[in-house]
């Protein structure tokens, strides 16, 4: 990856003098320590998900306009949101779930005895 990024810009890591190389790395450093992990997107979701109950809890199924009711479209708009990330996070948690569900039933054999 070093090697990688100093190419585009027709350097090596050899013509760095040591200021430069530390720069060089801490700066990879926090771009490796950026990155996108499982957890974090875990994470994200959640949050996303939460965001839109939250919008979705305030907000009306309809709207009145003069004496009519009209279906309020935001609300449709947040329900599809919202389903797309439940259907995610489902998604991302199912080998967890599959994994736990199958240490239970690990749990509960017995070895056999062997004579």
């Amino acid at each position: 990856m070093i090697d990688e990024l100093l190419e585009k810009f027709g350097l090596k890591y050899e013509d760095l003098n040591p200021t430069e190389k530390e720069t060089f790395h801490t700066m990879l450093d926090a771009v490796n320590k950026n990155q996108l992990t499982p957890e974090k997107l875990k994470d994200y979701v959640t949050a996303m998900k939460y965001s839109i109950e939250t919008e979705l809890a305030n907000e009306p199924e309809y709207k009145e306009v003069f004496i009519f009711r009209v279906r309020n479209d935001k609300n449709i708009y947040l329900k599809a949101r919202l389903r797309n990330y439940m259907l995610l996070e489902a998604f991302l948690l199912s080998p967890a779930k599959a994994k736990e569900s199958l240490e239970r039933a690990l749990s509960g054999v017995t070895p056999r005895k062997t004579i």
